[in-house]
């Protein structure tokens, strides 16, 4: 048929996949997690390059799509070239249920590759902020890089963390739909459509926002970069980063990954059907 049925990727998932991530040495986990965390990274770069200035003209709907479009690129790499992404990583919670792995291995992999998710981030966004390419346009690709930032680091924490759930719901039903691809246009198509919807939608991942937000507090630091910018960049902080935005979205994303997804396919396909 060319493509796996949902009870068939909920057993590869539960049984091989989850169980062969957390078989990983700790070094690998890392690499690989550091990976994910550039990949992401390129999406949220291509991201913003490509939306800077469109909503001007073509209104706030196309820009957030044709955001959605070009940031999906980062989760096709994961896939498709081989990284540990924290987000697609909730999926493991089907291992557990399943008995196939402990508490610890979950854990395990989800706190090393976190940790390998942001030191691929911020390496890119260091790369990055001395690449100068956000001088284009007059600075204006880094004005709409610390805007969005601000605008991240001003959600109410309830707003991030709901945001977080519905992001993570996606991200993981893409990664569940390129497990039943057998080829790799199939893989591309499933990560695009979930993705492209997250990011139009304004939905808030917490591995992206590893990039988008320290990217911010950067470029605040630039006068070329502040001095054009809206109101609210004083509101940019490493405070502001960790305890507004990070750390309710990674909770959002555990749940709309973990629970809405990984636990309920497992529930619906697997609950029965464990040797």
């Amino acid at each position: 048929m060319g493509f796996k049925k949902p009870a068939e990727i909920a057993e590869v998932v539960a049984c091989s996949i989850g169980v062969s991530k957390c078989q990983i040495s700790a070094s690998k986990m890392i690499v690989l997690a550091i990976f994910a965390g550039v990949y992401i990274g390129f999406g949220a770069i291509l991201s913003t390059t490509v939306t800077q200035g469109v909503s001007a003209h073509a209104g706030l709907g196309m820009a957030k799509f044709l955001g959605g479009a070009t940031f999906s690129v980062g989760l096709m790499l994961v896939v498709c070239c081989g990284a540990e992404l924290f987000t697609g990583n909730n999926l493991i919670i089907t291992s557990k249920l399943e008995k196939e792995i402990s508490w610890y291995k979950l854990f395990k992999n989800w706190t090393l590759v976190y940790i390998g998710n942001f030191i691929g981030s911020m390496m890119l966004v260091f790369i990055y902020f001395y690449s100068r390419l956000w001088e284009m346009n007059n600075c204006g690709l880094g004005v709409s890089a610390l805007n969005i930032a601000v605008a991240k680091v001003n959600l109410p924490w309830y707003e991030a963390f709901f945001r977080g759930i519905l992001c993570n719901i996606l991200v993981c039903l893409a990664v569940w739909m390129a497990v039943s691809a057998e080829n790799t246009i199939g893989k591309i198509a499933a990560c695009f459509f979930p993705i492209m919807a997250f990011v139009t939608c304004g939905f808030e991942h917490s591995v992206a926002n590893m990039y988008f937000i320290p990217i911010g507090i950067l470029l605040k630091s630039s006068p070329k970069v502040s001095g054009l910018s809206t109101a609210g960049a004083h509101t940019l902080t490493w405070n502001s980063f960790l305890y507004n935005n990070l750390i309710p979205v990674t909770l959002g994303n555990i749940v709309g990954g973990a629970l809405f997804v990984g636990m309920i396919y497992w529930y619906m396909y697997r609950r029965n059907m464990r040797k």
